[in-house]
């Protein structure tokens, strides 16, 4: 098993170029399934989870094709073959359920195992599958999967509210809405880009969509969607990340394509930390002003809010922050299993249920550390790049699931880092 070896102290400059959103590529893959034409995806992330995702369509029956040295998918679903995504497939990927709402709008029936991911929270399916059986569907949970029948005709439009915001729920119920019959109104609906850019590719696929990005999106339903042609928005997480680098180890790093509009909570947050984002012609760049950052109190929220995946690269910065930071965790439980692997390398952390109380010291030291998801894998990355001596981070599979050529990117603006095979 690979492990990645940082040496820190090493100022970063130079420039990052962010790659296209994971979360939105694996929500975009499953509308082929919506149509017997073709529907190809630009600005593809290269990464392990479109890799299961791509593995997964092809056992449908998809035909799926990566093109550009895997930064063009082209998908076609003129002839499936399976209606059953399978546990061996599904277990590895919690976004593998995205296949359930196309599949039943689609085809009227669909059966896909319960899904597996990061062990950061219980993160159930509920809503999911409350809202295909407000639109008519059938659905029995029999030995780990979902079975889904459409009723005769074909799903309904219905009236859904969550009691709750869930951008996977929103995603099923948007693709599955796309093709049934009469309007379906999602109150309460997800807000991120991600679900923004699904829609604009449905749309583009002849779905009749209003109000995405707002809390409410409207969806008439038409008789069949068509092929099209799409680029994949970029990746505010990993845009996210790679700007808290430059703010944990001094320098300025640039950000070409990147936004500030898809990363305003989490952008105030840096700023307060006395983080310098500066706008530059088609980009941002990131400096720190001073030789630490400032503590912050930090809650996760929903879009707009700031988001729990740069929860704990928040934290490696505020571990050698000046001052006390708190952060909050109100999305997901379970999400602070990488404290105690900063606490290997010096960091001060408290956790008391879902608050984590950070008292900042001047420099972490480096350690033998184990990365226990994909967040806090890079958590211990970026903590790792601003420690003294050598931290050697364990069990990265979970960092290839996010993100694509990491220590190119980091090592291209002067990061020590190298990755070595056990």
């Amino acid at each position: 098993m690979d492990r990645i070896v940082v040496t820190g102290g090493r100022e970063l400059n130079g420039t990052i170029p962010i790659a296209g959103a994971k979360n939105a590529c694996l929500a975009l893959m499953p509308a082929t399934l919506l149509t017997d034409e073709p529907l190809t995806l630009s600005n593809a992330p290269r990464l392990a989870d479109i890799d299961t995702m791509t593995l997964l369509l092809r056992a449908l029956g998809a035909e799926v094709s990566r093109l550009d040295e895997g930064r063009v998918i082209a998908m076609s679903s003129h002839a499936l073959s399976s209606h059953r995504a399978e546990y061996d497939i599904v277990r590895r990927m919690r976004a593998s359920i995205l296949v359930l709402g196309p599949l039943l709008a689609r085809e009227g029936v669909a059966e896909v195992s319960l899904p597996g991911g990061c062990a950061i929270g219980a993160r159930p399916v509920d809503l999911h599958l409350q809202a295909l059986e407000a639109m008519g569907a059938e659905i029995d949970l029999v030995e780990g999967y979902v079975h889904a029948r459409a009723p005769r005709g074909g799903l309904r439009g219905a009236r859904i509210r969550f009691p709750f915001v869930s951008v996977g729920a929103t995603e099923n119920t948007l693709m599955a809405a796309t093709l049934a019959r009469g309007t379906t109104v999602i109150e309460n609906a997800a807000r991120e880009p991600e679900i923004v850019d699904l829609a604009r590719c449905l749309t583009a696929m002849g779905a009749r969509i209003e109000g995405a990005g707002t809390d409410t999106i409207t969806v008439e339903g038409v008789d069949r969607l068509h092929g099209a042609t799409h680029s994949v928005i970029i990746d505010r997480i990993e845009l996210g990340t790679y700007m808290i680098a430059p703010a944990i180890t001094g320098g300025t790093v640039r950000f070409p394509g990147a936004r500030r509009d898809i990363l305003g909570a989490f952008i105030d947050k840096l700023e307060e930390a006395g983080v310098a984002v500066d706008d530059i012609e088609g980009g941002l760049a990131v400096t720190r002003r001073g030789d630490r950052a400032r503590a912050v109190e930090v809650v996760t929220a929903p879009y707009p809010g700031f988001p729990t995946d740069l929860q704990a690269q928040m934290m490696a910065l505020l571990a050698t922050a000046d001052g006390v930071s708190t952060l909050e965790e109100r999305i997901f439980e379970n999400r602070f299993m990488h404290a105690p692997e900063l606490m290997r390398m010096g960091a001060k952390i408290d956790v008391h249920g879902g608050t984590a109380r950070v008292t900042g010291v001047e420099r972490l030291k480096g350690a033998p550390v184990m990365a226990t998801d994909l967040r806090a894998s890079v958590s211990l990355i970026l903590a790792g790049l601003g420690a003294e001596g050598e931290t050697v981070v364990s069990r990265v599979y979970h960092l290839d699931r996010g993100y694509e050529r990491l220590e190119e990117k980091l090592g291209a603006c002067g990061a020590a880092i190298e990755r070595i095979g056990e």
